[in-house]
């Protein structure tokens, strides 16, 4: 194992991703919602600087090669558990979701199956993509619950014709109700479609790595 920068930065990425799951069971929300994106996302954008530094420093190695997808899918898998476990398990949510973690459950079986063979499924661009976006709809999904929970706190003690009255602009909007009652909304909607794209995509490649894994699997 080499210890340069971007394979540390790819083990901090691996041990960020069970944390994103702590920060719920220690904190209250929104504060775990918002700890939970912050290192979501901090976690996120070492995806892209450890590749980079790699290719840019001529420091890529076998262990970097081997743990990056590893940690990458740690991080999706363990913050798609969360989002639906603090949901109302909306299969709008649960289905792509679920996609999600099929494809990669069933990749990586194909990846142990194939042994030494299994250079034949080398990440596509296409995957670095259905990557990214699941990292950023999983970030906006998670910035849902700091909207609706600071709503919640600024509501706290009102009776709902208050909330009406200010919400419709018979009262002034002194706490912000409106804009964070729309960022919770924008930041669901926003979120889900990109997780069914993200899922899309993730179809889209699990099935070119079943095909290329084809011609292994006869006989």
């Amino acid at each position: 194992m080499t210890w340069n920068i971007p394979n540390i930065l790819t083990l901090l990425r691996l041990v960020a991703a069970p944390l994103v799951a702590v920060m719920f069971l220690y904190f209250t929300r929104p504060y775990a919602d918002i700890f939970a994106v912050t290192l979501f996302v901090s976690a996120a954008i070492t995806d892209w600087f450890d590749g980079y530094l790699a290719r840019a420093w001529g420091q890529q190695t076998r262990f970097g090669t081997m743990l990056d997808p590893i940690a990458d899918k740690a991080m999706v898998v363990i913050a798609l558990m969360v989002i639906i476990a603090f949901s109302s398990w909306s299969p709008w949510l649960v289905l792509p979701a679920t996609v999600i973690l099929f494809r990669e459950v069933f990749v990586s079986g194909l990846r142990e199956f194939l042994g030494d063979t299994a250079g034949t499924l080398k990440v596509t661009q296409l995957a670095k993509w259905k990557t990214t976006l699941q990292m950023i709809a999983i970030a906006v999904l998670f910035s849902q619950g700091v909207f609706e929970h600071y709503f919640g706190m600024s509501i706290w003690g009102m009776d709902d014709q208050m909330v009406s009255a200010i919400l419709n602009g018979d009262r002034p909007d002194l706490h912000g109700l409106r804009w964070k009652l729309d960022g919770a909304e924008w930041a669901g909607r926003a979120g889900l479609w990109l997780l069914w794209i993200a899922a899309a995509l993730t179809l889209v490649t699990g099935f070119d790595y079943f095909r290329k894994a084809m011609p292994y699997l006869k006989g």
